[in-house]
Order: C-alpha cells, then structure tokens, then sequence
C-alpha cells in the first residue's frame, strides 16, 4: 500500500517506516529534517507542520492508502494534516497516549474512562496529555475516513526516546549494586513500538484503543533480571520495597522508569483494560526480544534527546545515593 508517515524518524514513526519498507510498502514521509534517523527506502519530505502552506507544499497533490501521524506537541498540526488529507488516504492512525485519562487512573479503566481537556486548535504544547487529546479531537473531527486512535501504554523498544529502558540497561550495565523497586513480582503493561506497527500496517483498526499489552506481560523483576542478562555485567539488584522508595523522595515511573507502586495512584499505569486492542489484533512480543534488542540499539547508535515535555528525567547520583541512605535506614531497625 502507499503509507504516509507523519514523523518517521524518532521511535514509533521509524519503527512504522522500517516495518512498512519491509513489507514492500511505497513509504512517504514528513518531518522537519532536523533530527533522528531516516530509514533507506522511504521518500523523505520536509515541512514544519505547524505551518500550513509549507506542509501543503510538502504533500502535494499525492495520495496514499494510509496515514499514520505520531505528533505530540501543539495540536493544531494535526489539524491542519488531517484538513489537508481529507479525501486523499482512507485510514488514519493518530498515535495517542493513555496520559488523556483524568488523574488518577482507576484500574481496569477501558476507553471510556472519563480524559482531560483537550482543543483540537491549540497552539500550547506544554501540556503533554491536553496536547494528546487535542489531536485525538483533531483527527475526528476533521478526517473524513476511518480513524484508529491508539492510546499507547508504556512504549519501549529500540528507539525509545523517553529514555525508561535504556536507563536501566545502562544503570545495570555499569555493574555494582542496583537499587531495584520492588516487589519483583509487580506486574507490568508495556508495548513494543514494532508491535504497534505490525498491528496497524497489519490490520487497520478503526476505534479508540488502549494500545498496550495485557497486565501482567511481564514483572519488574523479569525485566531487571533480562536486562542483567542481556548486559552481561556483575550488577547485583537489591531490592527496596514501595515505602523505601517513598521515605527516598525519588519519583516513580519518572525517576524510577518503567515501576510504579502496586497500590496508590499510580497503580493503574500498569492496569489498563486492553481487551478491544486485543480483539482487534494487537499482540505482544515476549520482553525479551525487546530488551535484547533495545541494547543492540543503544550500543550502536546511542540514546537521541530526550523530548523536553515528558516529565522529569530518570534518577541520577543524588537519587540514588538517597534510595541507599533510605534503605540502609529502613533495614537498621
């Protein structure tokens, strides 16, 4: 098929060029040129979306069977491509997040969970989840086609641009010991961002999708220790239980990528209804794939820039020196 890829360099727009290019897709994309890495095959275009008349220039009068559209800023940019794309593809995919739910995020929420507010011709970038449900309104409102909504979970896999697997392959790949969230047992939801390309290349959903694997995937504990194994180093995990964490002042799922504790606020992260996306094809590969492959990434290009409006950093020195302190206190009593 012809696919258009708005994006197409960074994460899951590059993981949607290289799957479609090896499926024999005609493969056309759209980005600023200014960063990430273009895929050998497809025809790159360039244009500053947030620029009308230069992302009109840069479409053409072209058409395409699909379109997929990974943008997370102002959402006014996708606006204007799903205006200028009306009647010219049968099927958008906007990439979206399960960051539009309202905080806190129940467990078990499925895609009528109530979300934050969002304006489809906002111009404001600074708020990640708003910005995210503005494009979702953008694309239904102004696509005249079929449209699927994927409300990505945690993403990971090679490219990853947030930084959350590849902090702990690098962290655990320094060797010595590891502080480890616990409890090993905690159940995880994640996605590979190949696996969201095989899904949408493959079957063209139509709906709103929590886009995520079933809870329970995998565990922390899993995890940590795959990408013990895959590193090859001598780190040894201790690990700290949630109130450790808590006592430390270090920040889950920003600080402590990936973990969230079992209970509280933060427990539905990783306890989303996925249901519709499962009946509607989206499968999981094992977490070992995608770890392994994401530190074969890592070792051969490197981490890109971190996005600037996805929270906090992973934890650094200090943090860390604060989870030991915490610890070392929790285990003297």
């Amino acid at each position: 098929m012809r696919l258009l890829v708005l994006g197409g360099t960074h994460h899951v727009g590059r993981a949607f060029v290289e799957a479609a290019v090896a499926r024999g897709d005609d493969v056309t994309t759209v980005t600023r040129g200014v960063s990430g890495t273009p895929v050998e095959g497809a025809e790159a275009r360039h244009a500053d979306r947030l620029d009308p008349d230069v992302l009109s220039a840069a479409l053409g009068d072209d058409e395409w069977d699909a379109v997929v559209d990974t943008w997370s800023a102002a959402p006014v940019a996708v606006q204007t491509s799903a205006r200028l794309l009306r009647g010219r593809a049968s099927h958008y995919t906007y990439i979206s997040s399960c960051s539009v739910y309202t905080w806190p995020i129940a467990p078990g929420s499925d895609e009528g969970a109530p979300v934050v507010d969002g304006d489809a011709g906002s111009r404001d970038a600074s708020d990640y989840a708003a910005a995210k449900r503005g494009g979702e309104l953008a694309v239904l409102a102004e696509f005249d086609g079929d449209v699927a909504v994927a409300r990505a979970g945690l993403i990971l896999g090679p490219y990853e641009m947030v930084g959350r697997l590849p902090f702990w392959l690098r962290r655990i790949a320094a060797g010595g010991r590891v502080p480890a969230p616990g409890p090993p047992d905690r159940p995880l939801q994640l996605v590979d961002a190949r696996d969201i390309a095989d899904w949408v290349l493959g079957s063209r959903p139509v709906g709103t999708f929590n886009t995520v694997s079933t809870p329970g995937h995998t565990t922390i504990g899993a995890l940590l220790e795959q990408v013990r194994s895959v590193t090859g180093g001598d780190a040894e995990l201790v690990w700290l239980d949630p109130e450790t964490v808590e006592a430390a002042g270090v920040e889950p799922w920003t600080e402590l990528p990936i973990w969230v504790p079992p209970t509280g606020e933060l427990a539905g992260l990783h306890a989303l209804d996925t249901s519709a996306a499962a009946a509607a094809g989206l499968r999981c590969r094992p977490m070992p794939e995608t770890v392994a492959d994401t530190w074969a990434w890592l070792q051969r290009e490197g981490l890109p820039e971190r996005p600037t409006n996805r929270g906090s950093a992973p934890m650094d020195a200090a943090a860390e020196a604060r989870l030991w302190a915490a610890h070392a206190a929790r285990t003297a009593t």
